[in-house]
């Protein structure tokens, strides 16, 4: 059995991080305030769709390098305006340095702020089918909450899917969602705090205020 110590490194701060995130200042920061923390409007949630589509084949620093990058050709990421985009902005952004400049991926984040702005006007939505008219991505997403969580001890106990995050995937596939694969909506559910999946002895785990260190949901 692998040493639980293995997973974690400890900051000259004394605090216990996973090895991805204790490589770079900039990875820090981003776990130690973001990573997992509850995001539960329309926008957070479409920009961190977005973003996990962007990253498909890359690493998380290289998109979190260039997000400022992608809020701004993004409108900040307002679901309204970028759904709004036709061909001439595509060109736009495939000419833009600041950010990944792949057509696929770009017209894959207009096709989905459409079909985001589109779920206001949905009913029966979410995994149980009862969320009303007017419900929002955001409340889509987190309906996929799941009963209990797990509680890795090493990086190699960390799920990449999960039984929410298929449903999840298959779910916006047919609302019209695109780069919604069951291991890319399982890291936006741990992004977004839907899932707690900090390894056990970070000093993050449990933090969101929504699971316990065992993985139980929290009242």
């Amino acid at each position: 059995m692998s040493d639980p110590s293995e997973a974690l490194v400890v900051g000259e701060d004394g605090l216990a991080r996973p090895v991805w995130a204790s490589r770079h200042e900039d990875l820090r920061e981003y776990y130690d305030t973001e990573w997992g923390m509850p995001r539960r409007t329309e926008a957070e949630v479409f920009e961190r769709l977005a973003l996990e589509g962007f990253q498909s084949g890359l690493s998380w620093a290289t998109i979190l390098r260039r997000r400022p990058g992608f809020r701004r050709a993004f409108a900040d990421f307002d679901p309204e305006a970028v759904g709004g985009f036709g061909e001439a902005d595509v060109e736009r952004l495939l000419a833009d340095e600041g950010i990944i400049r792949h057509r696929g991926k770009i017209e894959a984040t207009i096709a989905n702020a459409r079909a985001t702005l589109a779920l206001r006007e949905a009913e029966g939505i979410g995994a149980r089918g009862d969320l009303p008219r007017g419900s929002t991505l955001a409340d889509l997403v987190w309906s996929y909450r799941p009963e209990t969580g797990p509680a890795p001890r090493t990086a190699a106990e960390v799920p990449t899917t999960s039984a929410e995050s298929r449903a999840l995937a298959k779910e916006l596939k047919a609302r019209g969602f695109r780069f919604v694969g069951p291991t890319t909506m399982f890291a936006l559910m741990e992004a977004l705090g839907v899932v707690d999946t900090h390894l056990v002895g970070s000093h993050r785990r449990g933090s969101s205020g929504l699971w316990d260190e065992t993985g139980a949901p929290r009242a």
